[in-house]
């Protein structure tokens, strides 16, 4: 009997346990042939925006030609789909990695039972992650809530090394029709890199060549290529992070970098034991946070989303993730401080923005890096630190280089003036709007808002 391999969030050969896993019931079982699934789910697929789905596809079609034009891609409901595809090749069992979000445990509930009735399993081998969420528990066995603690006990929990490379010669074979791939938007004015496993490697090893070292020191620099760009590779699981682990030294920049990765794996856990932290803040009292609404919250909003509200650094983040369906990670930060603390519009209304146009959106990742943002999530950042604009985009981009490539209103703008258009008495005037709220003041309103809040209990 042949066996199912249902990618997902694994679009990979290497470092792939579930595909081991597949491989070796395949031949156990005495056919050796293997079907590898991507079961193209309609929830998923309408609930990306455009960059994210044109992403998918294009690391789908490397998948596709790492199986030498074989992957079998199926249209509809996972709990049809891979069951009429389990029947179809006679398969006794079906193989991915486990999926630890909210939907996905639902979804593959719901496959499992379908395929139950069947006489068929599901296996879950491996998953996303170097450990997998809730693993990492504290000594009463309730989940950590806290960064620093959580990455001590993960450390001390430690991981597995990369799993065995893929056979070379895997029967992958189709036993009924291909859909074939989805059709991709067409991204007008976004620029979408090059997707898929080996991108990913290529980029991982440039990376470790020449710029880990430096990694501690860079990766908050926006006008710089110091991260390692691998969070949308991660996030459809081209690469995993124990293969990244796997190459880091004791170095000072990688340890850094493994930091990054923990956090990645924290906020997944923290999605497992509080799933309905999706829509509503952590720290319950924030849900009584006085927030603007009406027209004119709208009209800022919206300023937001386009790139033009007037504070450089801010504009050049926002217009980043329109040009490319990324953004750098010091820059969301401020972006998502100014929509909060001097918008004073809800964290929510950012995180839906950002998962609807990063080709990295991971739920866990984005929803947590809000709530930190907000102050009313886990490990949060206290409320009462509110990123300022200006002042950031002077550190943080100190020459101007990184707001001037995204904004070519301000091309003309030597240096650090690229931050503070305003004060230049002569040459402004190429149409850089105004700005729509004044910091300061802001900042005094939206710490009035919090002193406003019950206590913590």
């Amino acid at each position: 009997m042949p066996a199912v391999l249902w990618f997902r969030r694994d679009l990979r050969l290497a470092d792939n346990p579930a595909l081991l896993a597949a491989v070796a019931q395949a031949r156990a079982d005495g056919d050796g042939r293997v079907v590898p699934l991507f079961a193209l789910d309609p929830v998923l697929w309408a609930n990306a925006g455009a960059v994210r789905q044109a992403a998918l596809v294009a690391s789908m079609r490397s998948l596709g030609a790492s199986l030498g034009g074989n992957l079998l891609i199926a249209h509809g409901a996972p709990a049809e789909v891979v069951p009429r595809v389990a029947a179809a090749a006679g398969a006794r069992s079906v193989h991915c990695a486990a999926d630890f979000g909210p939907y996905g445990q639902r979804r593959d509930a719901t496959v499992e039972e379908a395929l139950t009735a069947l006489g068929v399993t599901l296996e879950r081998t491996g998953s996303p992650y170097a450990v997998a969420p809730g693993r990492v528990m504290k000594a009463d066995q309730t989940p950590y809530r806290v960064f620093t603690p959580f990455y001590r006990a993960w450390l001390a929990h430690g991981w597995r090394a990369p799993a065995d490379e893929c056979p070379r010669d895997v029967d992958w074979w189709m036993p009924i029709a291909c859909d074939g791939y989805p059709t991709a938007p067409e991204l007008v004015g976004t620029l979408l890199p090059p997707m898929g496993e080996q991108s990913a490697l290529a980029r991982w090893d440039s990376f470790r060549e020449h710029r880990v070292a430096e990694y501690g020191e860079h990766r908050n620099r926006a006008d710089l290529d110091g991260t390692t760009l691998l969070s949308a590779s991660l996030k459809w699981g081209e690469v995993h992070p124990r293969t990244l682990l796997s190459d880091l030294d004791d170095s000072e920049g990688a340890e850094v970098l493994r930091k990054e990765i923990a956090w990645r794996e924290f906020y997944a856990d923290v999605l497992l034991h509080h799933p309905s932290s999706v829509n509503s803040s952590l720290d319950s009292r924030f849900e009584q946070m006085a927030v603007d609404e009406g027209a004119v919250a709208d009209e800022r909003f919206a300023a937001w989303c386009e790139g033009r509200t007037g504070y450089p650094f801010v504009d050049a983040g926002m217009r980043q993730l329109i040009a490319e369906g990324w953004m750098h990670n010091r820059v969301r930060m401020v972006v998502a401080s100014f929509l909060i603390k001097d918008l004073h519009l809800p964290w929510w209304r950012g995180a839906q923005w950002f998962m609807k146009h990063l080709r990295d959106g991971d739920l866990a990742s984005n929803t947590h890096g809000w709530q930190w943002t907000a102050g009313c999530g886990t490990d949060a950042s206290p409320y009462y630190r509110v990123f300022n604009p200006v002042t950031q985009g002077l550190r943080f981009d100190p020459n101007g280089d990184y707001a001037r490539r995204y904004i070519p209103e301000l091309r003309h703008l030597a240096g650090s003036a690229a931050h503070e258009p305003w004060t230049v008495i002569d040459g402004f005037s190429q149409g850089y709007p105004a700005r729509v709220v004044d910091h300061a003041e802001e900042r005094e309103e939206s710490l009035r808002r919090l002193a406003a809040l019950p206590p913590r209990q």
